[in-house]
């Protein structure tokens, strides 16, 4: 279709016209298209799960009704890495699991916790409810959506026991079959978002619980050690928690205090 203008240009009265469709024979001034048809666009409308709107529910509830604050920290996993590089062999030969960083970590939040137990504490209504025992969630994506089964009694497990209930929760959450018992009564949560590359993040509290661990990707990046600038593998932590419940001062302590274990190891071995 020609416009209105000298030699069948289009004019700004042509383009305001909505009876004029734009086709490869409307030329410009340079004599080039100046609109081609896109094709049709499509949609497509599909309801939420039950589980996915359950746990928006849940997240959106999180940060409407708690004073939620993150602090941040970094890790030097270096000694981590290494010792897994040195006895990951022994581990799997032994205990029949491969050796991660998040049974370390699970560990090292467990001890975090006896420290400073508002940590593990819930809010319920105006009562404070402080648990004598340490029940992780630990973050799992799936297919279905984001769940997060419950790691019970971390105190008395071993890390090839964390290893093993973390790769048979996996497991179920893949297949869709966890239970309700599986992802009730945590008193603190995990979130690994540097499985999927994240740097850095904010993680949202997991109601009733008043604070949850974000971990993020492992990168090299340059830091002074002893004067001198050195390449280490660095991780960001985070700690959201909610601070009707947890000062300030209690945060970033019991963050420095998961860094300190994470940077030496031994330090949970000898019970230091």
């Amino acid at each position: 279709m020609e416009g209105s203008g000298r030699g069948g240009r289009v004019t700004k009265t042509d383009m305001a016209n909505p009876t004029l469709k734009a086709d490869s024979s409307i030329k410009s001034d340079s004599g080039r298209p100046v609109a081609e048809s896109m094709g049709e666009r499509t949609e497509k409308r599909v309801p939420m799960t039950r589980l996915r709107k359950t746990v928006a529910n849940r997240l959106l509830a999180a940060s409407q009704e708690t004073a939620m604050l993150t602090t941040f920290n970094e890790v030097n996993m270096k000694p981590l890495m290494d010792m897994r590089a040195k006895y990951k062999d022994q581990f799997e030969k032994r205990h029949g699991v491969r050796l991660g960083f998040m049974s370390l970590f699970v560990k090292a939040a467990t001890e975090a916790l006896k420290r400073f137990p508002a940590v593990n504490a819930s809010l319920d209504g105006d009562d404070i409810v402080y648990h004598g025992f340490y029940d992780i969630g630990v973050a799992v994506s799936s297919d279905r959506g984001l769940v997060v089964p419950v790691l019970r009694d971390t105190d008395r497990m071993s890390m090839a026991d964390v290893e093993s209930r973390i790769r048979e929760l996996g497991g179920l959450a893949q297949k869709g079959k966890l239970g309700l018992d599986d992802m009730t009564g945590g008193t603190f949560t995990i979130s690994n978002g540097g499985v999927f590359g994240s740097l850095m993040s904010t993680p949202i509290l997991n109601p009733p619980q008043t604070a949850i661990l974000g971990m993020h990707a492992i990168n090299d990046r340059p830091m002074a050690v002893d004067g001198k600038v050195e390449i280490l593998p660095m991780m960001y932590l985070a700690l959201s928690y909610d601070h009707r419940m947890i000062d300030g001062k209690e945060a970033v302590q019991f963050l420095v205090t998961i860094k300190e274990l994470v940077e030496d190891p031994a330090m949970l071995l000898l019970d230091l």
